[in-house]
C-alpha cells in the first residue's frame, strides 16, 4: 500500500448535459484504482459541496452561459493546481451556444413564453441570469488540459487522469477527438 499523499480531484458540470460525468463513472472498475489513488474532494457525485482550498485536479464540463456557471469557472480557477475542460461543451461551447446565434431576449421569451400554455411567465428566483453569449470554458478562464468529445469515452478519462496522477501532461487528442 502506497504511503504518498493522494491526489485531490473536484468536479462539476456548468451547462450541459451531464453525459461527460456519466462517462466518468463508466470507468467502471476502474473507479475502484482510482479511489486509491485519488481523493473526490467536490462533485455532484459525492455528499461534499464545498470546493476546498487547494485542489491538485478540477475538471469542469459544460460551457459558461449563466452567472452561476461563470462563478463556478472562477472558483476552480483559484483553487484548482490544474484545470481540465472536459467535454465538447467545456472545450469548445457545442450545444449550449448554439444560442449564440439569437437575441438572449428571444430565447428566453420562446423557452418561458411562446411554448407555454399555462402561465406563460419569466422566472425571476431561482433561476441564474443567463449570460448573453454562451463561452467555453476557456473563453474565461484559463484551462490547463482540454480533453474533446461528446462525451469523452471512459478510456479517454482514465488516460487523461491515469496521466495526471503519474505527474504527466496528457494527451488527449491521442484517445478521443471532437465529436467522438
Amino acid at each position: 500500500m502506497s504511503t504518498s499523499p493522494k491526489i485531490t480531484v473536484a468536479t462539476t458540470w456548468l451547462d450541459g448535459c451531464s453525459g461527460c460525468h456519466m462517462s466518468f463513472l463508466d470507468m467502471d472498475e476502474r473507479l475502484i484504482e482510482l479511489v486509491q489513488q485519488v481523493d473526490i474532494v467536490y462533485s455532484p457525485l459525492v455528499d461534499t459541496k464545498t470546493l476546498p482550498d487547494h485542489v491538485d485536479v478540477g475538471i469542469l464540463e459544460g460551457s459558461i452561459s449563466s452567472e452561476d456557471d461563470l462563478e463556478k469557472a472562477h472558483a476552480f480557477r483559484k483553487h484548482c493546481k490544474i484545470l481540465v475542460s472536459l467535454g465538447d461543451c467545456a472545450v469548445n461551447g457545442n450545444v449550449p451556444a448554439m444560442r449564440n446565434h439569437f437575441k438572449l431576449a428571444d430565447v428566453v421569451n420562446h423557452a418561458y413564453r411562446d411554448t407555454v400554455a399555462v402561465q406563460p411567465q419569466t422566472p425571476t428566483r431561482g433561476v441564474p441570469a443567463l449570460l448573453s453569449v454562451v463561452k467555453p470554458i476557456h473563453g474565461v478562464v484559463g484551462v490547463d488540459v482540454f480533453v474533446p468529445g461528446c462525451p469523452p469515452s471512459a478510456d479517454a478519462i482514465w488516460y487523461v487522469l491515469s496521466e495526471l496522477i503519474a505527474g504527466r501532461t496528457p494527451d488527449p487528442s491521442s484517445v478521443t477527438r471532437f465529436g467522438a
